[in-house]
Order: C-alpha cells, then structure tokens, then sequence
C-alpha cells in the first residue's frame, strides 16, 4: 500500500468517529421535567388571616364608692366562684351629703331597678325563642326521616337551639348582674347618708363565676368611686376574633366553618363564623398601606378539653373555608398555566406523561389553595384522573406531544 492510500485510511479512520461523535452532540434531545401524579382526596381553600382568642363576657369590677381597698388576695388565673367576696372596701370619712350627690346616688339606684326589669323581659324573650327553636327541631327531626330536609339544614336548626340556649344563660347572667349593681347602688346610697352600713366594710363581690384574667388594684390604698380593681372572664366561653379585609369577610357568613390552626396543639381546631361586626375601621398594615378591616367573632366547636390550654388573648391562625369537597381530583398549582389560543382567559391547562410524551390538556378549576388546585376534566378531552402523571413547572422547551425525560417529585398534598 502506497503512503498516498496509507493516508487517506489515516484520515478517513479519524474523520468518521469525529463526525459521528459531532452529529451526536448536536441531535436533539427531550428536555427533562418534573412530574408528580393527581391525585384525589378532601380539598380545602379559604381566607387565611391571624386572630386571637378572646373571653366573649368579661366582667370589670370597680370601687361602688370612694373609700379604702383591702388588699386583693386574688392573682391572675384564680377560680372565683359568683357571689365569692373578692375585697372588702372600709368607708372614708363621710362627706357632707349635698343635694347632688343624693340625686346621682339615687339615680344609681332606681336604674339598677330599670336594669334589672330589662333583664327580665330579655329572659322572657329568650325562653321564648329557646322554645321556638326547639320546637322547630322536633319538626326538622320529623322530617328528616322522610328526606323532606337536609342534614345540613338539620344541623344548622341544632345551632340555633344551642345559640338560643346560649342566649337564655346571658339573659339570666346579665339580671344577675343587674342585682349586684342595684344592691351596690344601694349600699352607697345608704352609707353616704350615714345610715346602718357606714361604719361597716362592704363586700365586694363577683358578678359571675370563672377565673381572675387581671388584678388592677393589688394593694391595700384610698380609691376613688368607680376605680376599676379586677376582671373576671370565663376561660370555657372563649370566642375567637379575626380582622378580615372586607373583601374577605364578605365570603364568611354566619355558619361558615373555620379551621384554627397554629395555636400550639398537635391539630387543628373546628370552629365556625358566629357574627361579622357591621362596621369596618381603617388600619394600616406593615407596608404602610391603609386597609379596611371588619372584625369576624368564631366560635370553637372542638370539644373544651381539646383546647383547655388556651386563654384570654392567644394569637391563632385560622382559616374560614369559603370552598371544599371529598374525593376531589388534584394537582398541584404548578402544574397549571393559562390555556394556549382560549377565548375565555381563566382557562387552564396542564401537561399530562403519556408514554413518555407531553399531552397539552385543558381543565377546569373548580377551586385552589396555595398548594392544590380542584381540577375537572373538560369534555372532549383526555381524561385526567388519580394517579394521571403530571408536569410541574412546564418549561417553554415543553411541547404538546414532545418526548420529555420525566423526574418523578412528591405530590403537593399527599397522594
């Protein structure tokens, strides 16, 4: 063999790898994505916002009349039982009595039987309404064994007994109260006019059982009339108060139920929306932009020892479900995007992996949260259903019907 010819297999021998190795470093190849499959279960979405507990009566105890304050036993969180003397308050020196002062302490006195009076019409009309619901709840009870109610408008008729009873006690509470300020009043009146009780030390007393949430006057020291000493609450009857945007609060409806989330236990607690407040207020948040907020009252309906922990202004977290369902097919909000060439431009779509292929197909979004998304199949498209492997976070490389490489991630929300 020539050198000539030597040379040209020489060549030849290098040139082949060489270009066979360029052609196949320039061959296109299937990007690689991120999959994870849909898959079905309870789908929950709501309004997210930061509350704190609240004791829905408090009572704030105050000086019925200037004299001397014994020294307050009592420190924060102590069980008071009503009627318990929670101080005793010595006279000072008895002014003279001028026709002002004897005015205004009577005064004191025939309003505390005014009060007393509303609180019994306000009992009458809520026996009359505990009986009412009731009797409509017997009628539901009735009918709902022949389907001509729903349970959930069963349920919604136990509320309004147990609100109505709820009412009733805060009607009997609230005469309780009317009594001990007309005895108080009493009282003053008749120490101020020197009478029987001015030389004695009058008890103080609480209006309502529970426990001490603050001591405002501790020490033993001369008070002035109406000068606040201690609050009672009861820490059963907890309420839970979230500021909403009015926007927001528009979606929470009395009934609406509520997960409290974030408050120290091991789960989350059940509640639901008692009363959105009429009146909105302005506040402004931390950016420095002035929003308008409404308060919405919750009430916990998880069983007390679930939470018997809380008290009286623990921050929480809730979240005011505005949409759910069981057995709801998901994916995960990163699998969605904005249909391509639809009309209506709330229009999604997602990437499903069939045989190793990116399929374009278009769903309807029923609901989403900041992880999941209720998805609905379009008719006249390929059915997408548990277990279906989707694209996360599609690429603009992501074509309908290229090959892809898939890698599989967890699925948002478990499987």
């Amino acid at each position: 063999m020539s050198i000539r010819t030597r040379t040209v297999w020489t060549i030849v021998v290098i040139a082949v790898p060489l270009l066979a190795a360029l052609a196949w470093a320039f061959v296109p190849r299937p990007p690689e994505v991120e999959t994870t499959t849909a898959h079905s279960g309870r789908f929950e979405a709501g309004i997210d916002a930061l509350a704190r507990t609240r004791v829905r009566e408090r009572y704030l105890v105050s000086a019925p009349l200037a004299g001397r304050v014994s020294r307050i036993a009592l420190r924060e969180g102590d069980a008071v039982e009503r009627d318990a003397v929670i101080a005793t308050l010595s006279p000072a020196l008895s002014p003279m009595l001028d026709a002002r002062t004897a005015a205004e302490l009577s005064a004191r006195l025939e309003a505390g039987g005014a009060n007393i009076d509303r609180a019994q019409a306000r009992i009458a009309r809520a026996r009359v309404a505990v009986e009412e619901a009731r009797s409509l709840l017997r009628r539901y009870e009735g009918l709902r064994k022949d389907g001509y109610v729903s349970a959930q408008q069963l349920d919604s008729q136990r509320l309004a007994v147990d609100a109505a009873t709820r009412e009733l006690a805060a009607a009997e509470q609230e005469r309780h109260v009317a009594e001990h300020e007309r005895d108080i009043a009493r009282a003053a009146l008749s120490a101020a006019r020197g009478g029987p009780q001015a030389e004695r030390a009058l008890a103080l007393r609480a209006p309502a059982a529970g426990r001490v949430l603050r001591v405002l006057q501790d020490s033993a020291a001369p008070v002035a009339i109406g000068t606040p000493l201690l609050e009672i609450g009861d820490l059963a009857d907890l309420e839970v108060v979230a500021e909403l945007l009015t926007e927001d609060a528009l979606h929470a409806t009395p009934g609406t139920p509520v997960r409290i989330v974030d408050w120290g236990g091991d789960a989350p607690l059940d509640g639901r929306v008692r009363r959105v407040e009429p009146g909105a207020y302005t506040k402004v948040s931390a950016l420095g932009v002035e929003e308008q907020r409404v308060e919405v009252r919750i009430d916990i309906v998880s069983p007390r020892a679930q939470w018997a922990t809380l008290g009286d202004g623990y921050r929480v977290g809730v979240r005011v479900l505005t949409r759910m369902g069981e057995g709801a097919l998901q994916v995960p909000v990163s699998a969605l995007f904005p249909a391509p060439g639809a009309a209506d431009p709330q229009a999604m779509a997602l990437f499903r992996v069939d045989d190793g292929r990116a399929r374009l197909t278009r769903v309807q979004v029923l609901g989403r949260n900041d992880a999941s998304a209720w998805i609905r199949p379009i008719q006249g498209q390929a059915a997408v259903k548990a277990g279906t492997e989707v694209i996360v976070y599609p690429g603009e490389t992501v074509e309908d019907g290229g090959r892809v490489r898939t890698r599989r991630v967890a699925p948002a929300g478990g499987a």
